[in-house]
């Protein structure tokens, strides 16, 4: 068999990560101190500024208030933008001991994860209010395509913007997007370094180096190591490595060039997840209401160790260049190329045959992926602003040329036959069958496994251009709009053994958002938007679950862009001296025109889906020494005309018409708290609560609600060395936090200590 489309060697970058973290943590407590006095005097007067980050010779903690986005298509700041955006700055992220997006994402509520398997690809898939969001993330702005699961070694901030995007970010974004910042050069000299040590042998390493070699230019290198396995859960276990070097010319001058370059290499034994149950024991049951059961061991794991692996792998380069004409008028332009990656044969716990209640026995099923996806964008931006007529405007805009191609093909994996496993077959069936309520990962795999080099590459082109615009009618009326234009074609051709198709389809699409903005006081606001998307054919080139996919025949679709409009009625405050930004909203969210059944083998863009909400959010400091991150988020959802009921053409039984959406709790809550008990020592801890969620639209399988605690402490041992302990899942709550629409749901892990080890100089 093979397995080498994505090599994982043992790597000097990786090495070098590890032996600097060991060597930092390594260093006595007092040696460290000692060389923290002898440059002490160096380090007077040398603050450095870090966005999110101020070191002084020692690391101090900032506020998790954000007034303002990054990107320069935010035409205004936070409490001046009618619409919801939460951004979680790196204090939250330090805080929190978080390790990766999903991580980071558990402190938005309204935002779920849902799972992948072998044709929906395992990693990121986030959904937004209720809307599936696994296209919608973006790195400094540029798309950041194909199937990962990112890491956050090297990202300073995360910007969750709410409700339909497509003016912003171009096609999708019905329920919103993602921004991941990246951590770039600064003026002066630092370095941090960390060594995390935590149950079920977590070992991660990370450092962040700035160094300023000119007067106007300086480097900046990140690097990370991790291993682990998963606390309450058997077998799983992950391993990764990632480099992110940065070099930026012209710091502080009117002329800024940066160049990137991000690697991250995984080699996982993934979770299988855990089968959805029967309340019937029926050779013929029907899934009704049903959860996850997992035999009675919430450690169980299904998976075969003698088979089952995960690789990834991502490398982005990037170019940059800002030249700023004057001091009311920028140009930026970013050239990215990015090449990503997965390999995997895992195992699905599958139910179709009814093992799971007439036998308590499992069938692993393998499910596999081989893809790669390369991304080229160039997009040019011109920002500023200007006076005509008495009227100031802050403006944004720019063109994008996107080129997407991903590869996706499989492994034959021989037998995958959905037996009938009977009990005498668990040990006996070379793999195949194991039991429900005591399975061994430790079984002998029998088969075989070769690479299906046949499969679907599928082309997405697109072309853009926009405009955005804050028009400052008077001082307390602001009106914020933005118009994109996009040009969105996608080719897909697909090779089997009886031979080959093509599918394509162009979409022409303009997207829109405007808001009015009322500023009764300096401090806040009041507002009321509206603002469009639109999904085309094909929109996830081959990386997803589409709702609106390309047909699989010889044929141009004809299928057009479903349309997602937002209606939202807000207000904004920065309150107890403008330490604590409040928000509040109301909205409704509808999908028209979207894909469903509506004869057989026949569809039609005539479906429909809405979510109506509340959301609530309060960020900052209540005093200088007690620090909130918090949120809470109410989705009424529902299905309103699903189409027909059936699968690949056929038509089925019943309808949707009425359900809730998949992966949309109706309530979810977020708290994360710090206080600072003495100048030396912080305390702190976080609640989250997700309502109970269904993996599909009919509402016949889901996930119950749960409340997850944390709780965290640090402590400064001296001004150059920090201790930090976090425990997650305090109360070691067993919950599910993906769910998928068939057959399994995926387990969180379970109580987690982790100690970190952090220098500043």
């Amino acid at each position: 068999m093979s397995r080498q489309l994505i090599k994982i060697p043992v790597s000097s970058p990786r090495l070098l990560a590890s032996a600097i973290g060991v060597a930092i943590t390594a260093t006595s407590a007092s040696h460290m101190a000692q060389a923290a006095e002898s440059t002490e005097s160096k380090a007077q007067g040398n603050s450095i500024s870090l966005g999110a980050t101020t070191v002084t010779g020692e690391q101090t903690q900032q506020s998790y208030q954000t007034e303002k986005a990054s990107s320069q298509k935010y035409t205004a700041p936070l409490v001046d933008t009618p619409r919801s955006v939460t951004v979680i700055p790196q204090q939250v992220l330090q805080d929190t001991a978080a390790i990766s997006l999903q991580d980071a994402l558990r402190t938005v509520p309204g935002v779920t994860f849902g799972a992948g398997e072998g044709g929906n690809p395992q990693g990121d898939r986030p959904f937004i209010r209720g809307f599936d969001a696994q296209g919608d993330i973006y790195l400094d702005g540029v798309r950041d395509a194909g199937g990962q699961t990112r890491e956050i070694f090297d990202i300073e901030s995360i910007e969750v913007s709410k409700g339909p995007n497509s003016s912003f970010g171009g096609r999708g974004s019905a329920g919103g997007s993602l921004n991941l910042v990246s951590k770039t050069p600064k003026l002066g000299d630092f370095l941090n370094g960390g060594f995390t040590y935590g149950s079920d042998q977590t070992r991660r390493y990370t450092v962040d180096v700035n160094r300023q070699f000119l007067d106007t230019a300086a480097f900046r290198l990140n690097l990370m190591s991790h291993e682990q396995n998963v606390a309450g859960r058997q077998s799983i276990n992950y391993d990764r490595w990632g480099v992110a070097p940065s070099l930026t010319f012209g710091l502080g001058t009117e002329n800024r060039l940066n160049l990137s370059y991000y690697h991250l290499q995984s080699n996982d034994l993934p979770d299988s997840g855990i089968p959805y149950g029967y309340s019937s024991n029926a050779r013929t049951a029907a899934h009704v209401n049903d959860k996850p059961d997992d035999g009675g061991n919430s450690s169980n794991f299904y998976g075969l160790k003698d088979r089952d692996f995960r690789k990834t792998r991502a490398d982005i380069s990037t170019i940059s260049f800002e030249h700023d004409f004057n001091d009311s008028m920028t140009v930026k332009n970013t050239l990215r190329h990015g090449n990503t990656g997965q390999d995997y044969i895992l195992t699905q716990p599958d139910d179709s045959q009814h093992n799971v209640n007439q036998f308590g026995t499992v069938w692993r099923r393998a499910n596999t992926r081989v893809t790669t996806t390369q991304t080229t964008t160039n997009q040019t931006d011109l920002f500023g602003n200007f006076t005509v007529a008495g009227f100031k405007n802050t403006y944004s805009t720019g063109v994008e040329f996107t080129r997407e191609e991903t590869r996706a093909s499989s492994y034959t994996v021989t037998p995958n036959n959905n037996p009938i496993c009977t009990p005498d077959k668990v040990g006996n069936s070379g793999g195949q069958c194991t039991s429900l309520s005591n399975p061994n990962p430790g079984d002998e795999w029998t088969g075989t496994e070769t690479r299906n080099y046949n499969g679907t590459n599928t082309i997405g082109v697109t072309k853009a251009a926009y405009v955005f615009n804050t028009l400052e009618l008077d001082p307390q009326w602001l009106l914020n709009t933005g118009l994109r234009y996009d040009q969105f074609d996608v080719t897909a051709n697909t090779n089997g053994a009886s031979g080959r198709t093509k599918a394509e389809n162009n979409s022409n699409f303009f997207n829109w958002q405007a808001g009015l903005v009322w500023k009764p006081l300096d401090n806040g606001s009041v507002y009321a938007s509206y603002a469009t998307s639109a999904t085309p054919p094909g929109a996830l080139v081959g990386e997803g679950a589409e709702g609106n996919p390309l047909v699989t025949t010889n044929s141009v679709s004809d299928l057009e862009p479903e349309e997602t409009v937002n209606y939202e009625l807000g207000t904004k405050w920065d309150v107890l001296q403008d330490r604590v930004s409040l928000t509040a909203a109301v909205f409704r969210t509808e999908k028209k025109n979207t894909r469903v059944l509506t004869d057989a083998f026949t569809y039609q863009n005539a479906g429909k889906s809405q979510v109506d909400g509340i959301e609530l959010s309060a960020s900052g400091k209540i005093t200088e020494k007690w620090q909130v991150f918090a949120g809470y988020t109410y989705l009424k959802s529902e299905l309103v005309d699903s189409g027909l009921k059936g699968r690949n053409g056929v038509v089925g039984v019943g309808s949707d018409k009425g359900n809730d959406m998949p992966n949309t709790p109706k309530n979810s809550f977020s708290l994360w708290t710090t206080y600072e008990v003495m100048p030396k020592l912080t305390i702190g801890g976080g609640a989250f609560y997700v309502d109970k969620v269904y993996g599909d639209t009919a509402n016949t399988v889901y996930v119950p609600s749960y409340t997850r605690y944390d709780a965290m402490a640090s402590y400064k041992l001296t001004k150059n060395i920090d201790l930090q302990l976090n425990v997650q899942n305090l109360t070691d709550k067993t919950y599910y936090d993906k769910a998928f629409s068939t057959h399994f749901a995926s387990q969180a892990a379970g109580r987690t200590a982790l100690l970190t080890t952090s220098v500043h100089f």
